[in-house]
């Protein structure tokens, strides 16, 4: 492997010189120009053709040019380049081509023509040649010195994968130049009438028909490259390296030529996301071991102690993984290196929201502050050092923060709204997905479920290419949770299920598809109040252990609301307190907050104590009122609504549920909507038999009226329920319904909704 020249190279300089030569059109050369700067530049990290750029195949110049006429009449730009590709007919005219006729190719500089004039040589006859400083006039020049440079061993393996390299197109430059055909490895075999098959030809050049690719093919630059390529994907979207990669690099880094250094923390990465400690480990070592042998790469220490304490983290080294980055930090400060220090603050910020007890001891030292000051800062040193990415994760954790703690709904907005500048002036797109998301959420705590659900869907439909993968499985994942609440089990299974493998081959990952898949599956079947189902789930996600507290949290609030509905209070009110005591300071949430109080009002109204529930629930609604948490309003007032009707406040109640009706609607989840119906009915029926209890006999207009009205919603309750599978809410309200029309003396529609009911009974599996 030679480090620079490649047989690509070479054919890239032979349709320089056809150009030069003047047989490319004016209507061709644009096209023939993009072609070459293309095969010359660095990829551009978007763009997915890095085969044909990197070790491209004779078949795609022949796909650019062969569509192409040229200057002479009946041939294309492909024959005539043929024709130069195959003048190259031995090593020696190899030689000459790169010792004699690329520096004519170039202009000439003023020390030259100088002393061309002092030596008496006439100027040469004009001609189309190359500045020495345009693109196509430095890849001549290097290739030029770089040949200058090989050794002679490394000159023949550069001829002989040269050789293999254009062998396909021998039988076509023969059919278009029969009187110039000659052997296709060797002029001189050709003339010392020898073949490809003789004793010679394989000595020098081998098996000349085996198909495998010779390791001439990639340069030791192209190799650089392309581990560069793959180390910026790997670092921009996470995920590991592709198979088909996999087996390109290896089939590279085997050969003679030594690995680039760069090699190591690509395999430091990949095993960081498979979950291998130690090849990671390894790997990171081995890494930085070489870069601090370069004088030129000393800064990289402080980078080595930040990836360190990152893999130290995420494998719960978390002692190790703290010390390292307040070394980091330390020699940052040092070495007045601000983007490391700025990496580094960021990523303290972000463990100290994961891990607070862990930080107790960094925080009391006072190198973070609050996590207010944490933010200023690093807003304010991003902005010097025009780190814009980490401006607008910044920007998007003040929103975040704000959202937590019930902060105005207008700052968090402007949170949204500088973020959204940031990126769009600066033209980011990988915090896109961490943007949308975010979005999301809040307008879920403000009751939009619409726009919380078109936010999804735009992110699936416009940004699912070239995104971190995990922003990827948590936008559908929520996408997922929507369809869930409004009862669309099929299509949210479908869509998680079509997530597809090679996003999840991560450890990470798939760990958190994995729970996602589960949480979904879990709330289904606590709604078909299915034990069996549950329990198993549940072993199962608790032995997922990931980072995110809210989702932790979340598959709390699954368990506590099953084993309400199984009944057993004390052991609900024990999980919502230990809940509640796992909440610290720097991963309080508003909403969590709103939640713990009306599920511990709940229980505390089903277990007879209405009036300690009421306090909870105002509380729970006072602070989702201040904090325009409007989703948890809703729930927190059919909460205070229960306790209500647990009082006999049956008006009262009616009346708070009827003026929130049309935002719960709104919400499109049928859960609480069936809870909102369910209230209204016991609540219609509550008025209907106190006017009984007061009027006598006089009270049978309007007692007819509460009850009509209680069967309306008794039939929208049990079409909510009947949306999410929701077989207890569908009994209650068979049962409710039975009770009414027993009530209104109509037996035999009584005995139906009797039949129903216990049919209904049967298919939850257990007698109550």
């Amino acid at each position: 492997m030679t480090r620079y020249l490649t047989p690509w190279r070479i054919s890239l300089l032979c349709l320089i010189t056809v150009y030069t030569d003047g047989f490319v059109p004016n209507s061709s050369a644009i096209h023939v120009l993009s072609f070459l700067t293309a095969g010359l530049f660095p990829l551009d990290p978007a763009d997915k053709q890095w085969e044909k750029h990197y070790l491209s195949s004779i078949a795609e110049l022949e796909e650019v040019l062969s569509g192409h006429e040229s200057s002479v009449p009946g041939r294309t730009i492909w024959d005539l380049f043929l024709k130069k590709l195959w003048s190259l007919d031995s090593l020696d005219a190899l030689e000459w081509f790169f010792s004699n006729h690329l520096p004519t190719l170039l202009t000439k500089t003023r020390e030259q023509l100088l002393q061309d004039r002092d030596n008496g040589l006439a100027p040469e006859p004009d001609g189309m040649r190359l500045s020495r400083s345009s693109p196509l006039g430095a890849f001549v020049r290097r290739a030029y010195l770089e040949y200058t440079r090989l050794q002679f061993h490394d000159s023949v393996k550069l001829w002989s994968g040269f050789v293999k390299y254009r062998l396909p197109t021998y039988h076509v430059y023969a059919r278009r130049n029969p009187s110039d055909s000659h052997d296709p490895v060797d002029i001189n075999l050709f003339d010392q009438g020898l073949d490809s098959t003789s004793y010679l030809s394989r000595v020098v050049y081998g098996n000349i028909d085996d198909e495998e690719r010779d390791e001439g093919v990639v340069g030791v630059k192209d190799a650089e490259r392309l581990v560069e390529f793959q180390v910026g994907e790997l670092q921009r979207l996470g995920g590991r390296v592709p198979d088909e990669m996999r087996a390109q690099l290896k089939r590279i880094m085997t050969s003679e030529s030594s690995v680039p250094v760069l090699m190591y923390y690509l395999e430091y990465l990949d095993a960081w996301r498979a979950g291998d400690y130690t090849s990671a480990f390894d790997n990171l070592h081995r890494y930085f071991d070489y870069t601090m042998h370069n004088n030129q790469d000393r800064s990289a220490y402080q980078f080595a102690l930040l990836n360190l304490a990152i893999i130290q983290a995420d494998f719960e080294c978390f002692n190790e993984a703290i010390s390292a980055v307040q070394e980091a930090v330390a020699i940052a400060r040092e070495s007045h290196d601000m983007n490391c220090l700025n990496f580094c603050m960021s990523w303290l910020y972000h463990f100290g929201k994961a891990f607070p007890e862990q930080m107790r001891e960094v925080q009391n030292s006072g190198m973070l502050g609050n996590e207010k000051e944490g933010l200023a800062f690093l807003k304010a040193k991003s902005k010097e050092t025009d780190m814009w990415s980490l401006m607008s994760t910044t920007l998007l954790s003040e929103a975040k923060l704000e959202m937590q703690q019930g902060e105005s709904l207008a700052s968090i907005v402007e949170s949204f709204v500088r973020a959204s500048h940031v990126n769009v002036t600066k033209n980011l797109s990988t915090p896109t997905g961490a943007y949308m998301v975010l979005q999301s959420a809040m307008y879920a705590r403000i009751g939009a479920t619409h726009l919380a659900w078109l936010n999804t869907e735009i992110f699936r439909e416009c940004y699912t290419e070239g995104h971190p993968f995990d922003d990827y499985v948590k936008i559908t994942f929520r996408n997922c949770q929507i369809l869930a609440q409004k009862g669309n089990y099929k299509e949210a299974f479908a869509r998680m299920n079509n997530v597809e493998p090679e996003r999840l081959r991560a450890m990470k990952y798939n760990n958190a598809w994995t729970y996602y898949s589960g949480l979904l599956q879990l709330k289904r079947q606590i709604c078909r109040d299915d034990k069996v189902a549950v329990e198993h789930i549940l072993s199962q996600l608790q032995a997922v252990q990931l980072i995110d507290f809210d989702l932790r949290l979340l598959l709390a609030f699954h368990t506590i609301e099953f084993t309400i509905r199984q009944g057993d209070h004390g052991r609900a009110l024990r999980m919502v307190e230990q809940a509640a005591h796992s909440m610290q300071p720097e991963n309080f949430d508003v909403h969590s907050q709103i939640k713990l109080l009306c599920l511990k009002a709940r229980i505390l109204e089903k277990s007879g104590h209405p009036e300690r529930g009421f306090s909870l629930a105002m509380r729970a609604a006072s602070i989702a009122l201040r904090s325009k948490v409007l989703f948890d309003l809703w729930e927190a007032i059919c909460t205070l609504a229960a306790v209500l009707l647990s009082l006999h406040e049956f008006g009262a109640t009616a009346e708070l549920i009827e003026s929130i009706m049309p935002q719960v609607l709104e919400s499109d989840d049928s859960a609480l909507i069936a809870r909102a119906y369910s209230l209204l009915v016991d609540a219609n029926m509550g008025i209907a038999g106190e006017l009984w209890a007061r009027l006598g006999k006089e009270s049978i207009p309007m007692r007819k009226e509460y009850v009509n009205r209680a069967i309306g919603y008794i039939d929208s309750a049990y079409d909510s329920y009947e949306e999410i599978e929701d077989i207890l809410g569908q009994t209650e309200m068979m049962a409710k319904k039975a009770t009414v029309m027993h009530i209104t003396g109509d037996p035999v529609l009584a005995n139906d909704y009797a039949a129903k009911y216990l049919d209904l009974r049967r298919r939850r599996g257990t007698e109550n």
